[in-house]
C-alpha cells in the first residue's frame, strides 16, 4: 500500500539527482500529477494511490529525470505573477525576460494611451504582461510559431486581457505598414549556432534560441525595421546574450537610435540594451 506521503518521499529522493530543490518539486509534480491542491498533501498524507495515480507519477518523474524542464512537466510556469501555459513549442520564460518587461513599464504611464509591439512573442508572457498593467494601451503581438501562437492566444484567453492583437508572421511582415508605437519590445533569438549551451536547451525550441552563425541575425532586422516603426521618441528594448551589448549598441548607434544604454540583471550581467527614436522622422 503506497500512500501519498510515501510516493513524496520517494520522488524528492529521485529529484535530488537532477534538482536543487527536490522536495518542492516533488510537490509541484505531485500536486500537478494527480489533480490535488498542496494543502491536500498535508492533509490526508496517508491516502493510498491506485495504480493508475502511481502510472502517472511515475510517467513524470521518468520526463524530469530524462532532463526535461520542470516547466514542461508540469505544463506551466509563473512569469511576473502571471500563470502561464507553456508547451514544447515555446521558451520557457525566465527572470531576465522581467527586467525586460520591467524597463518598459517604467517608461510608460497606466493611462497613457499607447501603442506596444511585442516582437517574437513565443508563450505570450512580455505581451500579457504589457496588456495587463496598462489597460489603455493597444498591444500587438507578433509571432513567426503557428504552434507558439496557439498557446500565446490560449495565455491570453485563459489570463483574460482584450487589448492585444496577436499576429503570425515574420518580425513586422503582418503590421499594418501605417501603425507606429511608442515601444517596441522583443527576446528575440540570440544564440549562435555554436553556443556551448545549446546541449542544456535540447527540450526548447531551437528555432526561438538560435539565431544564426553570429547570434545577431535577429536582433539586427528589429532594429532596421524598428527605426521606421517607432513614432518619434519612441522606445526599444532589447534582451540579448550578456556578451553582446557592445554589438547591439554598434547597431543601434548605427541606424541613428539616440540615449542608447545598457541595463544589466540582478547578477549584474548586461542583458537588455534600450534606445531612443529621434524626435523628428
Amino acid at each position: 500500500m503506497i500512500s501519498l506521503q510515501d510516493w513524496q518521499r520517494h520522488l524528492g529522493a529521485q529529484l535530488a539527482a537532477v534538482s536543487d530543490q527536490p522536495i518542492q518539486e516533488a510537490r509541484w509534480l505531485m500536486t500537478h500529477g494527480l489533480g490535488l491542491r498542496s494543502t491536500e498533501l498535508l492533509i490526508n498524507p496517508q491516502k493510498v494511490l491506485t495504480p493508475t495515480e502511481r502510472a502517472q507519477l511515475q510517467t513524470l518523474l521518468d520526463q524530469r529525470l530524462s532532463g526535461v524542464p520542470l516547466a514542461y512537466c508540469l505544463g506551466e510556469w509563473s512569469f511576473y505573477g502571471l500563470d502561464l501555459t507553456v508547451t514544447a513549442a515555446v521558451l520557457i520564460p525566465r527572470p531576465d525576460s522581467e527586467l525586460l518587461v520591467s524597463l518598459a513599464l517604467m517608461e510608460s504611464q497606466v493611462e497613457d494611451d499607447l501603442q506596444l509591439l511585442d516582437l517574437g512573442t513565443g508563450s505570450g508572457a512580455l505581451a500579457l504582461v504589457l496588456a495587463r498593467e496598462r489597460p489603455q494601451a493597444s498591444v500587438f503581438a507578433v509571432e513567426q510559431s503557428p504552434e507558439a501562437l496557439a498557446v500565446a492566444r490560449l495565455n491570453g484567453d485563459r489570463i483574460g486581457v482584450k487589448n492585444i492583437q496577436w499576429l503570425q508572421g515574420d518580425w513586422y511582415t503582418p503590421l499594418d505598414p501605417n501603425l507606429r508605437f511608442d515601444q517596441i519590445i522583443s527576446n528575440p533569438p540570440y544564440l549562435a549556432s555554436n553556443d556551448p549551451h545549446l546541449p542544456d536547451l535540447q527540450h526548447e525550441p531551437r528555432t526561438a534560441l538560435v539565431a544564426g552563425a553570429t547570434g545577431l541575425e535577429c536582433l539586427e532586422p528589429i532594429i532596421i525595421g524598428a527605426r521606421s516603426r517607432l513614432r518619434p521618441g519612441g522606445r526599444i528594448l532589447l534582451e540579448h546574450g550578456c556578451e553582446q551589448a557592445a554589438a547591439v549598441h554598434t547597431l543601434l548607434h548605427d541606424h541613428g537610435f539616440q540615449q542608447v544604454h545598457t541595463h544589466c540583471d540582478l547578477a549584474g550581467r548586461e542583458r537588455v540594451s534600450s534606445a531612443r527614436s529621434p524626435d523628428h522622422a
